[in-house]
């Protein structure tokens, strides 16, 4: 863009780099490896086991770990190359860590994070198996009270 010379005092000039021009059609591409394909096929993200489940107090069990061992976030986080927010957010229970976190934790920390599934069992308090917990009232509930009302004001009316 061409401007004035006062116009141009109040922005800084911009050049845009100039493109590549065509490769020649002598030079060849280098070819990959074989070698280089199979450790492409490493670096795939790893895989879940889908059969193990973190413990409910695993924070803290973290925490409890790390202060026995005298580390500090700062020494653990180098330990097992993690940040140390992330340490952090996991000994406050804002964060639950995937098996891979949790498994460096375990290692780390000489503690145990990841159980089988079948053996966490979801706490059901024994007072909601015996009645019905009350969540208030549902439109159901509001249905059979205007139908109660209504017969009652027919009754009297009779």
């Amino acid at each position: 863009m061409l401007v004035c010379g006062r116009c141009a005092s109040l922005g800084t000039p911009y050049y845009e780099p100039k493109k590549p021009s065509a490769l020649p059609r002598k030079l060849t591409v280098p070819r990959v490896h074989a070698s280089s394909k199979r450790t492409a096929a490493k670096t795939t993200a790893p895989k879940i086991d889908e059969s193990l489940e973190i413990v409910e107090d695993f924070s803290s069990r973290v925490r409890h770990a790390r202060e026995k061992l005298g580390l500090s976030h700062e020494d653990l986080g180098k330990k097992i190359g993690e940040k140390v927010s992330v340490l952090r957010r996991v000994e406050t229970g804002k964060m639950v860590p995937d098996t891979v976190l949790a498994r460096k934790l375990e290692h780390a920390l000489q503690i145990k994070l990841l159980v089988p599934a079948s053996t966490i069992e979801p706490k059901i308090p024994k007072s909601s198996l015996i009645s019905k917990p009350s969540k208030g009232l549902t439109l159901g509930d509001i249905a059979q009270i205007k139908t109660k009302k209504l017969e009652g004001s027919q009754e009297r009316k009779q």
